[in-house]
């Protein structure tokens, strides 16, 4: 699915969001404060947006892996980064099974992806694992707005037009665009997402809505 979408995909996320995203990736990447001098992995990269935010914040001396298990997406991430001379590794590699080892990065970051990866539980405790004492995860994920008003409008675009619009621009076989508001539903939001990052190992977990609550920033310490 992934794969299919990977043309369309920096394109889509931009319209469909009216570059709202672009604001979210900037405010977790100050969020997450100093790395600890790194290095910086990002999990389920895609095509690099968060990653090259992180280089844009630290352009000097700190090492930054892009990782995802599309190699479509990680096409287009190495390329965009070499047009604009950043310097980021990207790895092809399961979430699930980090091929890096324990206590290796001083933060590691994951943005709209972590309700893509099969086990959540499993996920977070690959990124725990391989941050090193004292390092932050990072979590920025699509919730539910919880104002009814603004909640109930969120709900009827995310349902009614954003799929439309989605397969409309990106065709693909697997209606990635109902996928998304489906799987945005079904993923633990708020505190419930904060008590899986405390058993994977993650202390200080604090929640950031963002944009009444249609993105949150999830920071824990290792």
């Amino acid at each position: 699915m992934f794969a299919e979408i990977a043309p369309r995909y920096d394109f889509l996320n931009h319209l469909l969001s009216l570059g709202i995203d672009i604001r979210w990736r900037r405010k977790a990447v100050r969020l997450a404060g100093d790395p600890a001098g790194g290095p910086i992995l990002d999990v389920c990269c895609g095509t690099g947006d968060l990653a090259l935010a992180f280089r844009r914040r630290h352009p000097n001396g700190i090492a930054i892996v892009g990782a995802d298990f599309c190699r479509p997406m990680l096409v287009i991430g190495k390329e965009k980064a070499g047009k604009r001379g950043a310097a980021i590794q990207f790895i092809e590699s399961d979430a699930l099974k980090l091929p890096f080892p324990d206590n290796a990065f001083g933060l590691v970051s994951v943005a709209f992806g972590l309700r893509n990866v099969a086990d959540t539980d499993r996920g977070l405790r690959e990124m725990a694992r391989v941050c090193r004492p004292g390092g932050r995860v990072l979590v920025l994920e699509f919730t539910l707005p919880r104002v009814p008003v603004i909640g109930g409008l969120y709900r009827w675009y995310f349902h009614r037009v954003l799929p439309r619009i989605g397969q409309a621009l990106a065709r693909n076989r697997y209606s990635a665009y109902n996928y998304l508001p489906a799987s945005v539903e079904e993923f633990p939001q708020g505190s419930a997402l904060l008590r899986r990052m405390t058993t994977a190992g993650l202390r200080d977990a604090k929640a950031f809505p963002m944009t009444f609550g249609i993105a949150t920033l999830y920071l824990g310490t290792k």
